[in-house]
Formats: C-alpha cells, sequence, structure tokens
C-alpha cells in the first residue's frame, strides 16, 4: 500500500507541475528575505488581476542554487489558486519522478511477495 501511495504522490506532483506550467499565468516575482524561523524566501508577485501576494518559494532550500533576495524570477502561476506556483526553469520534477520509481519498484515487490505466499 505505501509503494501505491508514492505512486500515486508522484504522479500528481508531476501532473500539477505541469499543468500549472502550461496552463497558469506567467508572472515576474521578486525574491525577497526569507521571514523569521523560516528557510524559504519569499516570492513577491502581481497577479493579472492587480492583486499582490507573497508566498514562501517552492524551491526546496537545500537546492544547490538557493534564491537569492533582490532578483527577480520568471513564475507560473495558476489563476483560480494563485497560491499554487511553479518557478519556471526550477521544477522539481525529479523528486516526483523519484517518488513514482519509487512506489512501482514497492508495488511490484508487494504483488512479487502475494504471488510466491499463494
Amino acid at each position: 500500500m505505501g509503494g501505491l501511495v508514492a505512486l500515486l504522490a508522484g504522479a500528481y506532483g508531476l501532473r500539477e507541475t505541469r499543468r500549472v506550467e502550461r496552463a497558469g499565468e506567467p508572472a515576474w516575482a521578486l525574491v525577497k528575505a526569507a521571514p523569521q524561523g523560516s528557510t524559504r524566501p519569499l516570492l513577491q508577485f502581481e497577479t493579472a488581476d492587480g492583486h499582490v501576494l507573497e508566498l514562501p518559494s517552492p524551491v526546496p532550500p537545500s537546492r544547490r542554487e538557493p534564491l537569492p533576495p533582490g532578483v527577480g524570477v520568471r513564475l507560473s502561476y495558476d489563476p483560480e489558486d494563485p497560491r499554487t506556483i511553479v518557478l519556471l526553469g526550477r521544477q522539481r520534477t525529479l523528486l516526483d519522478r523519484a517518488f513514482m520509481v519509487a512506489g512501482g519498484v514497492l508495488v511490484a515487490l508487494g504483488l512479487t511477495l502475494a504471488a510466491v505466499a499463494l
């Protein structure tokens, strides 16, 4: 069951990233310093309807190229829920793919063990 959950989580994450990247609204965001107690910087951007949002970066802090404060980055956001964002060129598809592979391996192992036990 755990393998199936990992497989589905990876597939959902990859699908959502691609959906927001393709169908989302592009915008420029200003990188701001991480707030007290947080490791991720804030991204400030304006939506097409004029709302200004500040959201934590979806890029993990362990990334080799951290986002320095004061620079601009391109992102794509979901017009129906502007809190759903993807940084263009910095997607985390590798993590989603790793979940899918690990989940597939665990499902195959579970099915093999079940077949041997019967």
